[in-house]
């Protein structure tokens, strides 16, 4: 724009002084040439330069200043007149929680007895702990024993668990009783844990953007909204979604420390 308007002025000053200055020249029979005009206008030839660099750095410090993250006051109240602030919270906090109760049950260095009594298991239609179908008991350092005596027909069920649940158990069944050879940890089981925790982070993450996305799209409904209050409180949603994801990151960088001594 600055650009523009230098030309512009530039132009309407040439047009104005032309005429006179090439009759004024043709009397004297003198050529005239277009290079002396800046200095007949008493223009410097050097400010148009000047100017376009300053407005080149500007540009650039613009697009410098647009790739640092935008800091947002979160207005509770302004929020709470659109949305259920608790509820958007509530959402976010159980994707969090979820994520912090993983990486406790199934990302331990060592399959614990512990770990393995909160294992989870789906049976008959419905979510259980394993010690709530069977009896957990530490036989020795390197064996754990686990009495399905009362529940007989959730075996399958509990083997397919262990199977799943990334803590290296290869149990061994004897009737109703499984043996559980503590497994050792190696290099290979530590990576295996690591990129599961990576994985539960990134499902962790897209729940909370699923709840912001929805919130967000529930305020461009609503009628009676101004432009500027939509973009605030979008803005916040997105701020307070950024803030549980930050909070994961940290979960995610902590486990991964704790598993292999260093970040994926």
């Amino acid at each position: 724009m600055l650009r523009i308007v230098q030309r512009q002025l530039f132009c309407i000053h040439k047009n104005n002084i032309y005429p006179i200055l090439f009759a004024a020249n043709a009397k004297e029979n003198h050529a005239f040439s277009p290079q002396f005009l800046p200095t007949i206008l008493n223009v410097n030839e050097k400010v148009n330069i000047q100017l376009v660099r300053c407005y080149a750095k500007g540009r650039d410090i613009k697009k410098e200043k647009s790739k640092k993250k935008q800091k947002v006051t979160i207005n509770e109240e302004e929020l709470s007149e659109v949305l259920d602030v608790g509820n958007l919270r509530k959402q976010m906090n159980n994707s969090l929680e979820h994520l912090k109760d993983e990486f406790i049950k199934n990302l331990s260095l060592r399959s614990t007895t512990g770990a393995i009594d909160a294992l989870p298991v789906k049976f008959d239609g419905k979510d259980y702990e394993l010690q709530e179908l069977a009896q957990i008991i530490r036989k020795n350092p390197k064996t754990i024993v686990v009495n399905m005596l009362t529940f007989p027909q959730a075996i399958p069920d509990v083997l397919k668990a262990m199977q799943k649940s990334g803590m290296n158990l290869n149990p061994q069944q004897d009737g109703t009783t499984l043996f559980i050879p503590v497994p050792k940890v190696t290099t290979e089981h530590r990576e295996m844990l690591s990129k599961n925790a990576k994985a539960l982070f990134i499902k962790c993450r897209d729940n909370v953007r699923d709840v912001q996305n929805n919130a967000i799209k529930k305020i461009k409904k609503k009628t009676g909204l101004s432009e500027d209050l939509v973009h605030d409180v979008q803005l916040q949603v997105t701020s307070i979604a950024d803030s549980y994801i930050e909070e994961a990151q940290k979960l995610l960088d902590t486990k991964q420390q704790e598993l292999i001594g260093s970040k994926d």
